[in-house]
């Protein structure tokens, strides 16, 4: 009877698994069809529609091969969405269904626009079905965990998953807690979004946000001589400023380190993911650990892994900063070190926000951001050389805007877009509800609401002062009452941030520009399409367009009433910001850019097929607010 439970019972797991396996392939798929056409890899003009405007033929000229999309549908800015079957007619008329995405793209690749490189596609693949899997194992996992919330929620009377967790967990916590919730999609042009190609599977639930993981970190310890410390104005010195914000954590680092016969004066406590000591900088810092150069020894903490997978906060009822980490991993197909460029410009350019705002009252307030206080890397006391660096090197950045008072809920976008526990529609459906009408009136004004908390600000920063923010999904929170009502855009990651020094220094300020042989540039002096296309791809295409894509699907709304109300919005922020601008001239070539012509986005399959032998590899798609009715 026993053998008979367990048999059904690995049945229904199989079963499970396949269906889970079989949504992963089609959600490749989908990320796949969108990329290849609205980077026109392969051309969308060349599709033939059938009469109803969902099916659709794409001719293979060079295999003599057709596909049939069952179900194609177009949207705004280009956007193409397969919810249906693809099928490829061969030569004799024959048919076979596509149902993985290596098939799909063994099919299309002797048509690509470009040629890739040599191990291009191979990689693709193996990337596509190494996200597959985690994609798997990541669902199987949130379908247990909505299952306890609900289980939870039901018996703690709440009204919904958002009042649940505000009612249970400091506001910090509630806002991690929803990061991580809304780590399970990721970036909506990324094909290989869950790829983690170094991690076995039980790391992979180990570590990662989606699976509401906690990691431990090391405070090692690193030679002060050996080490180059970026910090605000306000901060003193880099172990005061530790000792202070962890000071359980400053004790026994120092303890254990006199201990071992050391000076805490000579050493700055390092926090370093457990991960990445172990597999990567006892191996790999050998010799600086042989030289006392580095400790790896010292207390831990245990943290949750953000969004980001390697920027932690700790689980504690008191919030603390944010520890951001390089992490020798491969993920999403980039290797997520911390490049000594972050550790000096987050600093610098969260000093230099921080100045503007407490000059700009209004600006303030419909605008906070996480300032990233202190960051250190292994810095070589004789040549300078901080490349090795970049695989040990922290930033901290302050959590002190998730410790609300005022009563407003974070919620980091992509959170936004993940579906709820409890009735499975996206969550941002959730704060929409709260008023008791999900009209199309009140969609279409909580759009518009939404639309100008995210354009006014972010459009200010870069029209007045030069500073690109890097608005998508992952560094955008919004901060809403309790009606679920957006009220203010909260930003974070400066380190990678671009700007234009000639109109920020017009207007008084100055920014200590990076510069370092073999990393991209981030200040520029004579060219802003850099700047502006870092919004516009980030802010407008990865965020606010996927929140109308979102909210037009769930809502059936007719056309592109959404990009209307966005497009209206931008023109308004435009409109209030004129006379500020340091010409008319210079307002008309923004705006056109903007309202009018086509938006520039990053190219990421393409990258990808190429290798990265190129990150500014950069696309235009139609832009929507210029075709809106």
């Amino acid at each position: 009877m026993m053998d008979e439970k367990i048999s059904t019972a690995t049945a229904q797991i199989s079963r499970d698994n396949a269906e889970l396996l079989a949504k992963a392939a089609e959600n490749a798929i989908y990320r796949l069809i969108r990329c290849l056409f609205a980077e026109r890899l392969l051309d969308p003009d060349a599709l033939l529609w059938a009469r109803d405007g969902r099916q659709a033929w794409l001719p293979l000229w060079q295999t003599r091969r057709v596909l049939h999309f069952s179900d194609l549908r177009r949207a705004p800015a280009g956007t193409l969405q397969n919810r249906g079957q693809i099928e490829v007619l061969d030569a004799t008329g024959a048919r076979h269904r596509i149902e993985d995405p290596a098939a799909l793209i063994r099919e299309v690749a002797p048509s690509l626009a470009v040629t890739p490189a040599p191990d291009g596609l191979g990689q693709l693949v193996r990337d596509v079905d190494n996200s597959m899997r985690n994609d798997v194992l990541a669902r199987h996992h949130r379908e247990r965990w909505s299952a306890e919330l609900r289980e939870q929620i039901d018996k703690a009377g709440a009204a919904d998953f958002l009042g649940y967790l505000e009612g249970t967990l400091p506001p910090h916590l509630v806002a991690m807690t929803l990061d991580q919730w809304g780590a399970l999609e990721g970036h909506p042009f990324y094909p290989t979004w869950k790829a983690k190609p170094g991690l076995a599977p039980d790391a992979v639930a180990a570590l990662s946000p989606e699976f509401h993981a906690r990691v431990r970190l090391r405070i090692a310890a690193l030679r002060s001589d050996w080490a180059y410390v970026e910090k605000m104005p306000h901060v003193g010195g880099y172990s005061e400023w530790f000792a202070e914000k962890f000071p359980d954590l400053w004790r026994d680092w120092a303890e254990a380190l006199q201990e071992r016969g050391k000076s805490p004066a000579d050493w700055l406590p390092l926090p370093v993911h457990a991960w990445h000591l172990e597999n990567f900088v006892r191996r790999e810092f050998t010799p600086e650990i042989e030289a006392d150069v580095f400790d790896p020894e010292g207390p831990e903490i245990e943290t949750l892994p953000s969004m980001s997978f390697r920027t932690m906060l700790p689980e504690t009822r008191e919030p603390r900063p944010f520890i951001k980490l390089p992490v020798a991993i491969w993920l999403t197909s980039e290797q997520r070190t911390l490049q000594a460029k972050s550790i000096h410009m987050g600093p610098r350019l969260s000093t230099l926000i921080s100045d503007m705002l407490s000059k700009e009252d209004d600006l303030k307030s419909g605008l906070e951001v996480f300032t990233e206080e202190l960051g250190a890397i292994l810095h070589h006391p004789d040549t300078g050389d901080e490349h090795p660096g970049r695989f040990l090197s922290v930033v901290y950045r302050s959590s002190d805007a998730l410790a609300r008072r005022d009563g407003l809920l974070p919620v980091t976008v992509a959170a936004l877009l993940a579906a709820g526990p409890v009735d499975g529609r996206p969550l941002i459906c959730e704060l929409i509800g709260r008023n008791g009408d999900e009209s199309e009136a009140a969609v279409a004004a909580f759009y518009r609401l939404y639309a100008r908390t995210v354009v006014r600000p972010t459009l200010a920063m870069y029209l007045l002062y030069g500073i690109a923010f890097e608005a998508h999904q992952q560094n955008s929170t919004i901060l809403f009452d309790d009606r679920g009502l957006p009220r203010k855009l909260l930003m974070r990651d400066f380190g990678d941030g671009r700007s234009f020094a000639p109109l920020f220094k017009e207007r008084g300020y100055e920014l200590k520009p990076f510069s370092r042989k073999g990393i991209l540039p981030t200040t520029f002096d004579d060219n802003i399409s850099l700047v502006r296309s870092f919004v516009i791809d980030a802010c407008f295409v990865c965020h606010l367009h996927e929140i109308a894509l979102c909210l037009t699907e769930q809502y059936s709304l007719a056309g592109d009433s959404l990009w209307r109300i966005l497009g209206e919005e931008t023109e308004e922020a435009f409109e209030t910001l004129r006379p500020r601008m340091l010409s008319d001239a210079f307002w008309l070539e923004e705006r056109q850019a903007f309202l009018e012509r086509p938006w520039p986005t990053r190219s990421v399959l393409r990258m990808h097929l190429e290798r990265y032998r190129n990150y500014r590899v950069e696309h235009q798609l139609p832009n929507p607010l210029a075709s809106a009715e």
